[in-house]
């Protein structure tokens, strides 16, 4: 330091004020600088919130949907990539707090201490200044003290001398002058004496000030410059080494995505896309030939006006044999459904003939895959207040899915049946503490919770039974839509049991307003289709122009309910008949009045 003092510092001691202005700007940098850091602190935290906020924006939500799509490989990586994505945005949240921790918040005190150390150096520095300056000017004063009185003890002398010359003077006058000239040399001598020992003086302190004062404020000066270099040094090392330090956990982040995206298996998803989609439906069978040429090869005289009888009883071309009972006692309405409310209505009196089954067209047999609209029921809400999003027994789902959603719904129940079991063996331990112990509370206080869970569980379990048992059997078997009444407590269960069955009384079935319709039925165009329809209860159709339907059944719809509670199906070609309206579920095309389309 010797050295550097010697080389550098020794040469500027005359340079106070501009080393003031340069250990100012120093100060100034090193605040700069720590503008700087603290601006790249803020920049990391916002964008450590910005890749927060993106990651949580993305993340999966807790719906049926989400989790469905969770069972991919490629969903679960892109979820794995965001959490990594978390974490990566945490690793610039620590950058952000080292560079505050480290570097502000220790240039902030370092500011005040240099700023302070800077003060007392320069004020020094200030104070030998303005001593060497006094100093100076005493001398100076001693100076021109010592110059006057010179001057004036030589007028003095020269006053005597010419006073000892005059002859006209007398002797007093001359020892008068003699003696003030003496005054004058003495006084004279004692300003030499003076001046020459403030002289002596101020050399040396000018020499102390010059070679050992100033040279030692400018080492502290210096030595304080270079810490302060060394310092912001320091700094700037310490802003790349945090970000150095979360490179292996930034670089564990980048390898978790690359993981991710290796974990992708689109063989894997696509099967589960095949059994996501299965249906279990065995593909459907060779169309028949229908054959419409036979009725060309008939001869004139069976397609003869004075023959219309037997013409209309030829089997062969379209028969709208079922259609000519709609006709016959047309006046006559038939039995009304049922309006009370057994598992599934009871059907009216079935009539002894069965009509004849026709092989379906292949467009009816695929609109049987239809999905039908979801109905509400309340058994799964009388304790959870849920409805489902179709069918109960998931009867409008193809076998393969029915199976897998009835399972779900079993493992569900049974978690639901484990929670409420174990509720209740906490309550049976808690009433048999207060049975040991009655200070602590009274044992017939757990005893209506108790019995609210035993009826919970019972019911739960008879939930879980009716889906086991709708799990075996087919989407259109017979199966109770409600429990056995002991099972069911709650008034409000019964009477939302109850409502679920169709309860009006359809009026009498439509009739035509021309009398001549019935000769000329036979000859009319079949009615387009304007929907289908879903069987909800099985229907025994007996009285004419009804036509008989099970339950699950799906037929098309080529006349809606007209508001007389009956509504025209037709199974195949030549089946056609009213049910009521009340049960069937119906699905009208996109093009017809009040169409609902379902996908």
């Amino acid at each position: 330091m010797e050295e550097r003092k010697g080389d550098c510092w020794i040469h500027i001691k005359d340079q106070f004020d501009n080393l003031e202005k340069h250990t100012q700007w120093g100060i100034e940098f090193v605040d700069r600088y720590s503008k700087f850091v603290k601006e790249r602190s803020e920049i990391e935290t916002s964008y450590a919130k910005q890749i927060r906020n993106l990651s949580k924006k993305y993340q999966p939500k807790k719906n049926s949907r989400e989790e469905e799509e969770n069972r991919y490989s490629s969903c679960r990586a892109f979820v794995s990539t965001l959490n990594e994505l978390n974490d990566y945005a945490g690793q610039h949240e620590v950058i952000s707090e080292n560079l505050t921790a480290n570097i502000v918040a220790e240039l902030a005190r370092y500011l005040q201490e240099l700023k302070s150390e800077r003060k007392s150096h320069f004020h020094d520095g200030r104070k030998a200044q303005q001593q060497i300056e006094s100093s100076w000017k005493t001398l100076e004063a001693c100076k021109r003290k010592f110059e006057r009185d010179c001057k004036e003890a030589e007028r003095a002398q020269q006053h005597f001398e010419k006073m000892d010359a005059d002859i006209n003077v007398t002797k007093a006058d001359v020892e008068k002058a003699r003696q003030q000239a003496q005054v004058r040399h003495q006084m004279a001598s004692d300003s030499k004496n003076e001046y020459s020992a403030y002289l002596q003086k101020f050399n040396q302190e000018q020499n102390d000030h010059y070679y050992s004062v100033i040279p030692n404020i400018f080492q502290k000066i210096q030595e304080m410059e270079e810490k302060r270099i060394e310092r912001v040094g320091d700094c700037m090392k310490t802003f790349a080494d945090v970000d150095r330090q979360v490179l292996p956990i930034v670089g564990k982040c980048l390898d978790g995505m690359t993981k991710a995206a290796e974990s992708i298996d689109a063989k894997t998803d696509s099967q589960l896309v095949v059994e996501s989609f299965k249906s279990g439906f065995e593909p459907p069978g060779d169309v028949d030939f229908e054959d419409y040429g036979q009725a060309i090869t008939r001869t004139s005289s069976e397609t003869s006006l004075s023959n219309p009888r037997e013409s209309k009883e030829k089997p062969g071309g379209k028969s709208k044999g079922k259609l000519w009972p709609f006709i016959k006692n047309k006046n006559k309405p038939p039995p009304a459904p049922p309006t009370s409310a057994p598992p599934s209505p009871s059907a009216v009196p079935n009539d002894s003939q069965s009509p004849k089954q026709h092989k379906e067209p292949l467009s009816h047999r695929l609109n049987d895959f239809m999905a039908s609209k979801p109905k509400m029921h309340c058994l799964r809400s009388l304790r959870r207040g849920v409805s489902g999003s179709g069918p109960e027994d998931f009867s409008h789902l193809p076998p393969e899915q029915r199976r897998k959603k009835l399972q779900g719904k079993i493992d569900e129940l049974n978690k639901d049946i484990q929670k409420e079991m174990d509720q209740r063996d906490a309550l049976t331990k808690m009433k048999d503490v207060y049975v040991k112990n009655p200070a602590m509370g009274d044992p017939a206080s757990v005893d209506p919770r108790l019995g609210e869970l035993a009826q919970s569980i019972e019911k739960l379990q008879y939930e879980v039974q009716k889906f086991e048992v709708r799990g075996l059997a087919p989407p259109s078997a017979p199966r109770p839509l409600s429990p056995p009444l002991g099972a069911l407590t709650e008034p409000s269960c019964l009477t939302q049991i109850k409502a679920q069955a169709p309860s009006a009384n359809p009026g009498p079935l439509p009739t035509s307003s021309t009398p001549e319709f019935d000769d000329e039925f036979d000859e009319e165009e079949a009615l387009p289709t304007i929907g289908t329809c879903k069987a909800l209860y099985p229907f025994e159709g007996h009285n004419e122009g009804t036509i008989s339907v099970a339950e699950g059944e799906h037929l098309f719809v080529i006349e809606e309910d007209k508001g007389d509670g009956w509504t025209r199906v037709r199974r195949n070609e030549d089946e056609e008949g009213y049910v009521p309206s009340s049960y069937v579920e119906v699905f009208l095309e996109s093009n017809a009045k009040g169409a609902m389309t379902y996908i």
